[in-house]
């Protein structure tokens, strides 16, 4: 399902970096750092406009992973068609284990996010830091769904936005 060897990546691949999201391989260079000839990957997050420099041999234990399939994507889409699951714990606790599903990179775990934080128009307001946290959920949902589907954007959050929708009526 994920890619774990470095060589597996190319330049042009997309890739996800868990603390990042959906990044795209610009190059593969090589650079000097307190005397050792290190090879990096150079990824680029358009949207945030970073440029993130990971070298190849840390890829895999960082987390750093190809695309998601897009039968993971499908499993994902499902989780959101799920009753939202709120836990009686306090908010702090929840918001650091929603934060960890966030910075996972998992798909299926930062849907469940989306799917626990949506509210429809019907339901009570989102206090900041919950709406934060969705806000964050939904754009890493969104772009790995834009990227594996071909899809732009505005497209991918229209798919994902007619499934919490129709998940609600």
């Amino acid at each position: 399902m994920t890619k774990t060897k470095s060589s597996d990546f190319r330049p042009n691949d997309f890739v996800v970096y868990p603390a990042h999201g959906v990044g795209k391989i610009v190059s593969i260079e090589t650079q000097e750092v307190a005397g050792l000839t290190l090879e990096l990957f150079v990824i680029s997050f358009e949207k945030d406009k970073m440029t993130l420099r990971v070298p190849t041999n840390k890829a895999a234990s960082i987390g750093m992973r190809s695309l998601s399939s897009p039968e993971v994507v499908n499993r994902a889409m499902e989780t959101l068609k799920g009753r939202a699951r709120v836990k009686r714990a306090m908010w702090s606790r929840r918001a650091q284990e929603y934060e960890q599903k966030i910075n996972s990179g998992d798909l299926i775990s930062i849907a469940e996010v989306v799917r626990d934080l949506h509210r429809s128009d019907d339901q009570r307001e989102q206090s900041y830091s919950e709406r934060q946290l969705y806000e964050a959920a939904l754009d890493r949902l969104t772009r790995e769904v834009a990227a594996v589907s071909g899809l732009d954007e505005a497209g991918a959050q229209a798919r994902v936005g007619d499934v919490l929708v129709n998940r609600a009526a």
